[in-house]
């Protein structure tokens, strides 16, 4: 059989301006989806199996290095906020924002993919091995119905690790 290349999904939106005013949901997922960024008692403290689910998950040592350096990027970029996130035993959710001006579309000074490729790199320097799978997924957020959907599921999202698609239980 012949060596043939493997022709990747497109990740991006084709000929959409990655560095223009919106909000942006990115997914950031862990290699091999290992769950290393949740302290190891806390991945069964969610879902069916508990009563009152605790407020706050437990990070593991990765877990807060992963948290800081998603909390660095309104700071290491001025123009970019940073409206909501949450750290998963194998993956980050997030949503980023470039604001317009006046209510003009403007355009930073750095893409949402230069953003998360550099805060890939730094988390996984600051943890001294590659954590990430290749890439990373992406929706732009086109409305207000859009927006509070997808605030509601990164708010959800630890109390209903059990039913996520990226649940990993032996990991």
């Amino acid at each position: 059989m012949e060596n043939e290349l493997i022709t990747r999904k497109r990740n991006r939106l084709k000929n959409y301006d990655y560095s223009s005013s919106g909000a942006y949901f990115i997914t950031i997922c862990t290699k091999d989806r290992k769950n290393i960024f949740w302290a190891k008692d806390q991945t069964h403290l969610v879902g069916d199996d508990i009563v009152t689910p605790k407020k706050e998950i437990e990070l593991s040592h990765y877990g807060r290095i992963a948290e800081i350096g998603i909390k660095m990027i309104p700071i290491c970029y001025p123009n970019i906020e940073l409206k909501q996130y949450v750290v998963m035993p194998n993956h980050i959710h997030m949503i980023l924002f470039i604001p317009y001006d006046n209510g003009i579309r403007i355009h930073s000074t750095t893409s949402i993919p230069t953003i998360v490729g550099q805060t890939k790199r730094h988390i996984a320097k600051e943890i001294g091995s590659p954590i990430w799978q290749r890439s990373f997924h992406d929706h732009i957020i086109r409305n207000k119905e859009d927006y509070e959907k997808i605030a509601k599921y990164i708010h959800e999202n630890p109390l209903r690790w059990q039913y996520d698609c990226f649940y990993n239980k032996d990991t």
